[in-house]
């Protein structure tokens, strides 16, 4: 039988490429973003006594009004600024449904999305699929800015909706203040929507604070602001993320929600209230933690030849091979697999247009064990790379 694709060009992910080629060549995976770690035992005794509480069957489709409730308290101790539990609020399975769903909600055909490259992979399928269309921006590595002009002739009267993500996945980049005040202004009196992707909220480096749009009074009003407890809790299998909008825009999300995933896993939601409640201190240490394990990895690879690009927030970690090979990404990071046993992520895959560059995305959310292994395969690697040319 024959049918015509929606997504005729889209094939597998890349992180799903790359862990497959790890495991069938028995390689260290440090390129997909979960932890090897446990989660705090605290956590997983609530989840033990939410199921043995009975909290088995279906959660309300907007999530349990007890986590609304402790995301809320959240928001105000992060943010400075109450949101309701009850109407602005709606718990999503992973960040990445709550992204799909506010796509969905609010771009329609023939409409256009400002996206930033490189780019999570997930937005671009999820504006097709709604009949959209994505204006890529290719941000310049190693940098990785925002230009505001370029993004203010990029808009036009199809404009419906400007994705940003910070801390940013793949780059490692923070936007500031300044950029979200930039970003205002671009979109000052027009009809453009803003979806905000910030699941590394809590991990920023180096004294860095996180600028929500949520705590930026012009933007708030008219954001999707998307957040996962995946990051927050080290449970990506959980996949628990959520979703803080106006009003307005939460009862169009929620049109969606209730269709897509319609109810979230009940006693993760029930325990993660439990423990949020009990420990509302538990994220708090999570760039310190992180920023420990990125100064591990840095300082082991530092003058191997694979050189470390400071990082400022996410749980990654770019290094430059540019002094060990000429190689494409892709053909260096599968060299990698094959020669050094070590599975890492290629950027080019993130740009519609990859700029020439030899960048790789290492992941340090592993126990220090792990990354220290890794470094000592990539520094082998490097020596013998330096040996033979």
């Amino acid at each position: 039988m024959h049918f015509n694709s929606k997504l005729p060009d889209v094939g597998t992910t890349i992180f799903t490429v790359m862990s497959r080629r790890a495991l069938a060549e028995g390689a260290l995976n440090i390129g997909q973003g979960f932890p090897d770690y446990p989660i705090d035992p605290r956590l997983a005794a609530a989840l033990i006594d939410a199921v043995g509480e009975g909290h088995n069957q279906y959660a309300p489709m907007e999530g349990a009004v007890e986590l609304r409730e402790q995301i809320s308290a959240k928001l105000h101790t992060s943010y400075g600024r109450r949101f309701d539990p009850l109407t602005e609020i709606t718990v999503t399975c992973g960040g990445t449904e709550a992204l799909y769903d506010a796509i969905q909600a609010v771009v329609g055909a023939g409409d256009e999305v400002v996206i930033f490259d490189p780019a999570y992979d997930a937005y671009e399928p999820a504006v097709r699929l709604a009949g959209g269309r994505c204006i890529r921006l290719a941000l310049a590595p190693p940098a990785f800015r925002f230009d505001w002009d370029r993004v203010r002739r990029a808009l036009s009267d199809r404009t419906r909706l400007i994705i940003v993500n910070s801390p940013q996945n793949p780059s490692c980049t923070v936007a500031t203040l300044e950029d979200l005040d930039a970003l205002a202004a671009v979109i000052r009196d027009r009809p453009i929507m803003l979806l905000a992707d910030e699941v590394y909220e809590h991990v920023l480096y180096d004294g860095r604070r996180h600028a929500s749009v949520l705590a930026h009074a012009e933007l708030r009003e008219r954001s999707f602001a998307v957040f996962s407890f995946g990051k927050t809790l080290h449970a990506t299998g959980w996949r628990i993320g959520y979703c803080v909008a106006p009003q307005l825009l939460t009862r169009e999300l929620r049109k969606v929600h209730q269709f897509n995933s319609f109810s979230i896993v009940a006693p993760m939601q029930y325990a993660i209230a439990r423990y949020l409640k009990a420990h509302p201190e538990s994220w708090t240490g999570l760039s310190a933690f992180f920023q420990a394990k990125r100064d591990l990895l840095v300082s082991r690879l530092r003058g191997s030849g694979f050189e470390p690009i400071p990082a400022a927030g996410t749980y990654f970690q770019l290094v430059d091979y540019g002094a060990l090979s000429g190689d494409t990404d892709m053909d260096f990071a599968d060299r990698l697999i094959r020669e050094a046993k070590i599975a890492t992520i290629p950027l080019s895959p993130f740009y519609a247009a990859p700029p020439a560059m030899t960048l790789l995305r290492l992941c340090i959310a592993k126990s220090d064990a792990t990354l220290v292994t890794a470094a000592d395969h990539l520094c082998a690697f490097a020596a013998k790379q330096a040996r033979n040319r």
